[in-house]
């Protein structure tokens, strides 16, 4: 097929690749078109997101699913700008940061729970492993629930999972309790830009399983989701060339191998015990 011959592309394709195109035939494809369209935000217009919005956003996000109804997810509006720059001076690395309009802080938070348990008398027998990955799954639900709302109002938002580099600092700041945690900041504001980039993900073929799991190929699934990625979406630069020096081909898992051949976030489990969790 020629050029002038291909179809035209579209963000489910781009972001999936080709064999996604016969999921543009479904009746509802047109609703999700923008969802699947969407890209993180990190440059803002110079514009306050107005406080009661930000409030009604976060009611939208924490109507969203929670494990068994025990809504262990709580979220830090920072509105103080000095504490806001405190907290974004600990992620100096991320430099787009500096001058994001709203900085929330999603936090899991197993603290209510056993506050019931205290209230009416009952053992908490459940204190290993589950009781803190069920507060971080849940803060995780609403974190997504409001990048969904806000991007629906026309807000841009990005994750900052930096917030966990460190982690007792940031929770000394916002006067965190025992049992409660930073899971991952949000940075919301209007967009400077008219559309987002896309950040083309792993076919659906690799990471959409039916009954069962199966990744046999995944190596040159892999080198095919490089090459399609650099076409569309190169790296601008290549992460730590003083340790790992230059590649000609180099494309996400590459750049993943050298994120994660650093160590990064060593302290982490210390700081989760330090929280009062057993992580048995």
């Amino acid at each position: 097929m020629t050029d002038s011959a291909k179809p035209p592309s579209s963000p489910l394709v781009d972001r999936f690749d080709e064999a996604a195109r016969h999921l543009e035939d479904v009746e509802s494809y047109a609703k999700l078109e923008k969802m699947i369209a969407r890209g993180s935000c990190r440059s803002f217009q110079d514009r306050v997101v107005d406080a009661d919005l930000i409030q009604l956003l976060c009611a939208a996000a924490l109507a969203s699913p929670t494990k068994s109804d025990l809504q262990q997810r709580d979220i830090i509006v920072v509105q103080d700008e000095a504490l806001k720059q405190q907290i974004m001076s600990l992620m100096s690395e991320q430099s787009w940061i500096a001058d994001i309009p709203c900085l929330l802080v999603f936090c899991g938070n197993n603290r209510r729970q056993r506050q019931v348990h205290e209230l009416r008398g009952r053992a908490f027998e459940n204190d290993h492993l589950d009781a803190f990955f069920n507060a971080a799954v849940d803060a995780g639900i609403a974190l997504s629930a409001f990048v969904s709302a806000a991007e629906l109002l026309g807000l841009g938002c990005c994750p900052i999972s930096a917030i966990r580099n460190k982690p007792q600092q940031v929770s000394d700041l916002l006067n965190l309790p025992q049992y409660v945690f930073p899971v991952a900041g949000l940075a919301v504001g209007y967009p400077n830009f008219a559309k987002p980039k896309l950040s083309p993900r792993l076919p659906l073929s690799a990471t959409l399983h039916i009954d069962r799991f199966a990744d046999e190929g995944i190596d040159a699934t892999i080198d095919a989701y490089d090459a399609r990625r650099n076409t569309i979406a190169p790296y601008a630069q290549q992460r730590a060339e003083e340790h790992f020096g230059s590649s000609e081909t180099y494309g996400w898992s590459e750049e993943k191998a050298r994120q994660y051949a650093l160590p990064e976030r060593q302290d982490f489990g210390h700081f989760v015990r330090s929280k009062g969790f057993d992580l048995s």
